[in-house]
Parts: C-alpha cells; structure tokens; sequence
C-alpha cells in the first residue's frame, strides 16, 4: 500500500508507512475492526510528528475520526475518500471480500452523510485470506461484484472495499464499466487536495 501511495502521490510527496503496534494482518470482522481502532489510537502522537498528513489504511476508517480530533494535522479515512469521491458520481457500490463488515459500512456510509448515494455492498464468498492471497482469484471475484453492482444494483461508481484489495483495484479499473474508485490513491489525492492552502506551489 505504501509502493502504491507513493506513485499516486509523485515525486514531491514522501509517503511514510506506519504500522499500528498490534492488531489483525487483515480485518475481516467488526471485532477485528474495533481492535484496529484501538490500535491506530495507540500509536504515540510523537510518531506523527513532522508529517503533514495522516491516511489510515483500513477500509472501515478505524480511529480515524479520533485522529483527526487529537492532530493537528489534516487525517482521512480510505473509506471517507472512497465514499465521497464515489457519491459525486452519484449511486456506488462497495465490493469486496469481507461480508461480516457489510454492515460496518453501511453504517460508515451513513456517517459521513453518503448513505442515501450507497446502492449496495458486495462480497465475495471465498474466506477472505485465501482469496486475497491469490491475485488471479480475487481479480475474478471482485471483477464478477462488479458486474452484479452495475447490472442489479444501479451502481454509477463502484469502489473496492480494502487496502489489501489495492493491486487488484488497479487491474480493475482499467476494464470496469463505471468509474472504480481506488481508495488508496484517492486518499492521496484527498488529503494533497487539503494541503493544497498550506502548501502552496
């Protein structure tokens, strides 16, 4: 996630990875998602230090609110940048690989004010680990999500729900039918956009 946000942010930008001090390698269930929470939240505000922005790259947006309240710093959600960008397309989708968090999005959607643009959530079936460890099979299943968002549920963006699910977005986009939302780089393109005053070019 760190290669991907590096090349969608060029050459100007330093993308610094952190990585939360415990917590599940893949969140695939609301108590994995609220161990994540606790997780962000633990991490020193001393490791923040010198950065002018903060992503958290988990789907859900664990702790991310809370970050924003405590830094001063402008912090993002790859959901929120997700979703948002999604609803200026109008109706979207969320497809994905982790159904026991369907509903978690649902609510995140509501949260920030898009849950009336949220045509549906799609999840593939498959244990999420395996299928996230074979690229050619997660392509497949996301790419077959896709189709059923646009063809049954209206979607006019659709947007891949996991920062792990990031290599298989890229391959994605090009072929999708609507416009495929890509959460990481559009996190980093978010969060540039409101640097944009403090940084003037």
């Amino acid at each position: 996630m760190v290669a991907i946000a590096a090349a969608a942010a060029g050459a100007e930008v330093e993308i610094v990875g952190l990585t939360a001090p415990f917590g599940a390698p893949l969140i695939t269930s609301v108590d994995a998602l609220h161990v994540a929470r606790d997780a962000v939240l633990s991490i020193p505000e001393a490791d923040f230090e010198g950065v002018a922005g903060v992503i958290v790259a988990a789907f859900g947006d664990p702790g991310a609110d809370e970050l924003a309240r405590r830094l001063a710093v402008p912090v993002i959600g790859i959901a929120e940048a997700s979703m948002r960008a999604a609803a200026k397309f109008g109706r979207f989708s969320v497809v994905t690989t982790t159904p026991l968090l369907a509903v978690s999005i649902r609510e995140r959607a509501v949260i920030l004010g898009v849950g009336d643009r949220l045509a549906s959530v799609r999840t593939s079936e498959e244990d999420p680990a395996t299928l996230t460890a074979n690229e050619p099979a997660l392509r497949a299943a996301l790419g077959a999500l896709i189709d059923v968002a646009v063809a049954e549920d209206g979607a006019q963006a659709v947007i891949i729900g996991g920062g792990p699910l990031a290599s298989a977005a890229r391959a994605l986009a090009a072929i999708s039918p609507v416009p495929l939302i890509e959460p990481v780089p559009i996190a980093i393109r978010t969060i540039i956009e409101r640097l944009a005053p403090r940084y003037p070019v």
